[in-house]
């Protein structure tokens, strides 16, 4: 059972590090003009607003 407690977390720490980096992917597409914020995928979406927000980009979070 500890080994699946262990597995658990080590799989959420993985996620959670794709989460970023496919934000951090997002934000430069945004910001690039290729995609818009409407078009992030839902699972990412908060990230890729937190990190448009860090940047001074609000005016790039548009949900048209």
């Amino acid at each position: 059972m500890r080994l699946l407690h262990l597995f658990h977390h080590y799989f959420i720490l993985i996620k959670e590090r794709e989460v970023k980096e496919m934000a951090v992917i997002y934000v430069a597409l945004i910001v690039k003009g290729i995609r818009t914020y409407a078009s992030v995928p839902a699972v990412i979406k908060p990230k890729v607003k937190e990190l448009l927000e860090q940047l001074e980009l609000n005016d790039l979070i548009n949900e048209d």
